[in-house]
């Protein structure tokens, strides 16, 4: 169990502190007896473990080291992370002097050191995690977590220059955002060369094929989050290019979508699919990826397709309800909202989607731990202690642009244009539950329009107050600032902020952002960004190992009522409806002026037509993004084929598939760089209870096997999963995906689910066998009693064999049914097969580009 409490530090929580954030000697050869160390106690590059000790005995180069369960392990001093400072205290103490030194007198350096180790003190702020690891430890380390940079110039010196900046960057830790947009379609003509692009979705997969190589390099790897435009010719093919496995597989994926698209969606309209003339004089120099500055430059653009709207907004519907992605960022609706509109257009988000940015823009983030502001007196908020720590953390934000060094002029010029900060929140849902407020309830939305607003009015004071002292960002012009719609809706609610802006100018550009804050929402004990707890027990694995997590407010109420079951303000993130997500999601935005990281969690039997509901309803209610995260879909991802039809196999398959939900909301950007980061739910009685006294509730975690076994369609992976002891629910992977036979498969499997979930009707799993066994097709494969006549047939034999196999075999393993069962090959099994159209047989191949009947002699090109 972790934990924090003041300088107190345990488990897990002490672990994150002295990994990431607390200062470190890296020359290891200077360890010495009483040191505290993080000893690598399992050296997987995959899943590592690491535990927190002290050493008590060195001979040369090997130590005794005793940990913090009392054992004691050997270990090289290679193998150690040796640090400078062994608590909180000690980093609170050197980030205060780091943020007050930049003050201009003696006198204001003390009283911010001061000031700023007071907000420090008890987690009440805690820094970003560049901040919190950088500040006052090196002069080398970047402050900041994540950039965007330009769209890529659309030529091979651009696309490679662009590869390089990506590459510095996360090669000193950040993560970067990026809008393809500015590269011409595929098969647009590529003069110069007399041939054609191979498009702007097949020089994303370079850019996520490097951030894997820098991944593979260290210990963290890269973000990355690509983005494309709505009216660009490639859009279809960038929102389905993760079905096919191999393409993109690093980096995170969003489409930017228009009012006009939107508009177009809702009244059924045609969506034209556009890209500039590439002939067009001075195109090189012009074309930026911006649409409609080409536009007003009076340039030509080229018609490329036609398409119903509703056709490309229902093609990003399947695929987010397939696997959560893409997401969704309503880019025209950003810059409308955004401060910085007459200035600098937002073009892209960083890779938590949280913080819009321009081109060279940055993510300056802290967040104020709301759970320390909780009045046990008057069981109401502390806001006047709120509103002084809210205050004085806008200046400390302001500070890190001055104290960061800058590795990229160009990011140290766009910086100190419009000093940029993003001031969010943690511990949201933990204060709500001491309030005794559900999550998600009308009521809540009520106290978070109040505290939300309170914490905006504070900020954007205390940045005017800043302005009168130090001067306004350089590119403020105070009739256009106040004409952004954030400004006017926040002037609205308090005019007293328009007063202030016009008479003292204003620091900052914006203030506010809700960044996910998972490894240091963590590592304080407390719920992560604005999400409510993801459960109240969990295990989570990352490169620090696998941890088992007690939440302590719902440990504690357990403690103190034996016997009871949790009040239900204590909610978790799969218990509250997915609208309940997007309007506590909206309530929030409302006051932020950047954007907001925030997953809407859905059961497993969340339809796609529920799905499209959510994405409108986000836009309706005025957010400026939407992710969903269905459960059970990553599940298919982890059991899906590989691009050789391989099953990603790895002796931990059985941890990957325990997960529950790999929320991207609850990751902090340190947490992109965690080498599979994956968090699984510890079964809870009550999650197992009867909806409509007939329909079983999957739980968050389920064990079970996944067989493989040749079929006439190929190799299919099927996966049983356990309910009570017995199968509930079966997950199918035969084809490739957007086949037929794929999309049959997945049917097949759902329906399996639902009768074996359904009612309590006998012995459902014999009498699921007797219905599908035998079932054959317009081939087989295999002889005798091995003989697989279909899918359906395929699935009936796995049943048995896992009916045989019992429990120990069925605890999360992989068998190969092919060799349980036969290793019989036929030549149907050779390449994926799907149906005919024409005679319905199953042999319909790829060929050249094609697709051909071996039967009828059918083709489609």
């Amino acid at each position: 169990m972790g934990k924090a409490e003041g300088s107190r530090l345990e488990g897990l929580s002490e672990k994150i502190f002295l990994d990431r954030y607390a200062w470190k000697n890296a020359d290891t050869s200077l360890t010495k007896i009483g040191d505290t160390v993080l000893v690598l106690t399992q050296d997987d590059p995959k899943f590592p473990v690491k535990e927190v000790g002290e050493v008590v005995a060195r001979v040369g180069n090997q130590v005794q080291v005793k940990l913090r369960n009392g054992e004691q392990t050997e270990s090289s001093i290679e193998k150690l992370t040796l640090t400078v400072e062994k608590t909180p205290e000690e980093m609170w103490d050197r980030l205060a002097g780091a943020m007050a030194s930049v003050e201009e007198s003696q006198e204001k350096q003390d009283e911010w050191r001061e000031k700023f180790r007071y907000i420090l003190n008890d987690w009440k702020l805690v820094p970003g995690g560049r901040i919190a690891a950088g500040a006052g430890a090196s002069e080398e380390l970047t402050l900041f977590n994540c950039y965007v940079i330009p769209s890529p110039k659309d030529s091979r010196g651009g696309i490679m220059a662009s590869l390089s900046d990506m590459t510095e960057i996360m090669a000193r830790g950040g993560g970067v955002g990026m809008n393809l947009s500015s590269l011409r379609p595929r098969r647009a003509i590529v003069a110069g060369v007399n041939g054609s692009s191979s498009g702007a979705v097949s020089w994303g997969g370079l850019f996520s094929y490097t951030t894997g190589l820098i991944e593979q390099g260290g210990s963290r790897r890269g973000a990355l989050m690509l983005m494309l435009n709505d009216w660009h010719p490639d859009v279809l093919e960038f929102i389905t290019v993760k079905q096919t496995m191999g393409q993109v597989t690093n980096a995170n994926l969003s489409v930017c979508v228009s009012n006009a698209f939107m508009q177009a969606v809702k009244e059924d309209t045609d969506w034209e699919l556009v890209f500039p003339d590439t002939k067009e004089k001075d195109y090189d120099e012009l074309w930026s990826g911006d649409l409609e500055e080409w536009k007003r430059l009076g340039k030509r653009v080229i018609h490329y397709q036609t398409v119903r709207a509703r056709d490309i907004w229902q093609t990003i519907i399947d695929a987010a309800w397939k696997s959560a992605e893409p997401g969704v960022v309503f880019m025209e609706y950003y810059n409308q909202m955004s401060n910085s509109w007459y200035f600098n257009p937002i073009v892209s988000t960083n890779p938590c989607g949280e913080q819009g940015l321009p081109g060279w823009g940055v993510c300056n983030l802290s967040a104020v731990n709301l759970s320390q502001f909780y009045d046990e007196k008057t069981q109401d908020v502390a806001w006047e202690e709120l509103a002084q720590v809210t205050r004085w953390s806008v200046r400390f934000l302001d500070n890190v642009i001055d104290k960061t060094p800058y590795h990229f002029e160009e990011n140290e010029r766009n910086q100190k244009l419009e000093r940029r900060i993003g001031l969010g929140t943690m511990g949201l849902a933990e204060l709500m539950i001491k309030l005794e407020i559900r999550y998600g309830s009308k009521e809540s939305l009520a106290f978070l329009d109040k505290l939300y607003a309170f914490m905006a009015r504070e900020s954007y004071l205390a940045s005017t107050e800043i302005a009168a002292e130090k001067g306004s960002f350089q590119a403020f012009e105070a009739d256009k600032y106040v004409q952004s719609g954030f400004m006017k809706n926040l002037i609205h609610a308090f005019p007293e902020i328009g007063e202030a802006v016009s008479e003292k100018g204003m620091r900052n550009v914006t203030v506010i952002t809700q960044a996910p804050t998972g490894s240091t929402g963590t590592m304080v004990g407390t719920s992560t960004g604005i999400e409510p707890y993801f459960a109240f027990e969990y295990y989570r694995q990352s490169r620090l190992g696998y941890d088992k997590q007690d939440v302590p407010i719902a440990a504690d109420w357990k403690a103190a009522n034996p016997g009871l079951e949790l009040p239900d303000y204590y909610v978790t993130a799969m218990s509250l409806s997915a609208e309940d997500h997007i309007r506590v999601q909206a309530a929030i935005q409302r006051w932020v002026d950047s954007s907001i990281s925030k997953t809407a969690n859905c059961p497993a039997d969340f339809t796609v037509e529920e799905t499209g509901k959510l994405y409108e309803l986000a836009f309706e209610l005025g957010c400026k993004g939407v992710t969903i995260y269905r459960d059970g879909s990553r599940d298919v991802q982890v059991l899906s084929t590989e691009k050789n039809g391989a099953l990603l196999e790895d002796e931990h398959t059985a941890v990957e598939t325990e997960s529950a939900a790999v929320m991207a909301s609850d990751a902090d950007h340190d947490d992109h760089f965690d080498a599979d980061l994956v968090e699984a739910v510890v079964p809870d009685l009550a999650a197992e209870q009867v909806l409509d006294k007939q329909y079983k509730r999957r739980p968050q975690v389920l064990r079970g096997a996944t067989y493989k076994v040749n079929t006439p369609f190929g190799m299919a992976y099927i996966t049983i999963n356990d309910l009570n002891g017995t199968p509930g629910e079966i997950f199918l992977n035969v084809g490739k995906a957007g086949s037929d036979v794929f999309a049959m498969a997945e049917a097949l499997g759902r329906v399996c689910s639902l009768f074996l979930r359904y009612g309590d009707h006998g012995n459902k799993v014999k009498l699921l066998v007797k219905h599908l066994k035998g079932i054959g097709g317009s081939g087989a494969i295999g002889f005798g009693a091995n003989r697989v006549e279909s899918i359906a047939d395929a699935v009936a034999k796995a049943l048995e064999l896992h009916a045989e196999s019992g429990e120990e075999t069925a605890a999360a393993t992989h068998i190969p049914l092919d060799k349980a069962l036969s290793k019989a090959h036929h030549p149907a099994a050779a390449s994926l097969r799907d149906l005919c159209p024409s005679c319905g047989s199953a042999a319909l191949i790829n060929i050249e580009g094609c697709k051909q009947c071996t039967n009828c002699g059918y083709s489609r090109c």
